[in-house]
């Protein structure tokens, strides 16, 4: 794989650029500096981020640009040829909490899908779902060795103890006000929900646990939309790599189906076979291993965004619930508050 180049600055990174526009992509709601720039005639697309201004950062625990460890490590450069990550270096400046990371990416915003909430096509749907597959199949039985975002951190990305730091401030970022407001409406709505999930963000070991002694692959971990799109040829567009780590494979697909439930174009039944007939395509048994590890999953994300669920659709509210206390059988013993378990 080709050497990732790593910039001595943000200057040297950007040398040249003309015409610097800075723009707010509809999807971004982390704090981070978006522009667009022209270098050599060609359109790019840079993105600045840091832990004292990214809130994002600061509820995963990123204190050290782990976007920047994966580009180090080689992991997005040995991607299989069914994604395009849109990288072309990065500058990282400052030390500590205080440093900051500059992203430097081809400007493929032409086929990104469109910011909003209509349905997708089902081509786009279908493409996203292998190229899920192809990453998993890739990195199947990939280790963490270089210190990313743990299970146990993703557990834990909007327990209410650990976004208060954010929800005190003055004018707190809008998903976290809306959590903040979201998880006393999941408790009132659904109270066993809601104490299984509160019992998770107290003790989170058991559930990643559970998680890591099923099959493990790297994550890139926040498949929204915002992030996605497909290239004329299928290749899959997989943007702003940053909650990587070691995981479930279906950690994403659940991740996916929470956060883009109103754009599907199949229900999320078929969506599970669609990755799953996928993984088998690209060569990833799933006998013995399957169902279980989405049940762990899909009690997981309900864990990160059972609040959101609590704002919305009550239908889709409930197949969570479902699937979360279905999940939540196989460690029934650590979250006994689960009804039924």
């Amino acid at each position: 794989m080709p050497d990732a180049w790593i910039a001595s600055s943000r200057q040297e990174l950007l040398a040249g650029a003309q015409d610097g526009e800075a723009v707010a992509p509809g999807d971004a709601r982390s704090g981070s500096v978006f522009e667009r720039v022209t270098i050599d005639g060609r359109r790019y697309f840079a993105k600045t981020l840091g832990y004292r201004t990214d809130w994002i950062m600061r509820i995963t625990g990123d204190r050290d640009l782990r976007t920047l460890k994966i580009w180090r490590a080689g992991i997005m450069g040995g991607v299989p040829p069914e994604i395009d990550h849109a990288v072309v270096g990065m500058a990282a400046e400052g030390e500590g909490e205080d440093a900051t990371l500059t992203i430097l990416m081809h400007d493929l915003g032409e086929h990104l899908v469109p910011e909003g909430d209509s349905v997708i096509s089902l081509e786009t749907h279908l493409r996203l779902m292998d190229g899920l597959a192809a990453l998993s199949a890739r990195y199947w039985g990939w280790t963490d060795d270089i210190g990313l975002t743990s299970m146990e951190e993703r557990l834990r990305f909007f327990a209410p103890d650990n976004i208060a730091p954010e929800a005190a401030v003055a004018d707190p970022p809008l998903p976290i006000a809306v959590a903040t407001a979201g998880w006393p409406r999941l408790a009132h709505t659904a109270p066993a929900l809601s104490g299984l999930l509160a019992s998770i963000h107290a003790d989170p070991g058991p559930l990643a646990d559970a998680m890591r002694a099923t099959p493990a692959t790297f994550l890139h971990g926040d498949w929204k939309m915002g992030n996605l799109g497909v290239h004329p040829d299928g290749r899959t567009i997989l943007l702003d790599w940053a909650y990587p780590g070691a995981g479930p494979a279906l950690w994403d697909l659940a991740w996916y189906l929470a956060l883009n439930c109103a754009r599907l174009p199949m229900s999320k039944e078929a969506t599970i076979d669609a990755l799953r007939a996928a993984l088998e395509r690209h060569g990833v048994s799933t006998d013995g291993w399957f169902e279980l590890q989405l049940d762990l999953c899909l009690l997981g994300i309900t864990a990160c965004f059972g609040w959101e669920k609590a704002m919305g659709d009550a239908d889709e509210l409930a197949w969570w619930e479902r699937r979360a206390t279905r999940g939540a059988r196989h460690v029934a013993t650590s979250y006994a508050t689960v009804r039924g378990a």
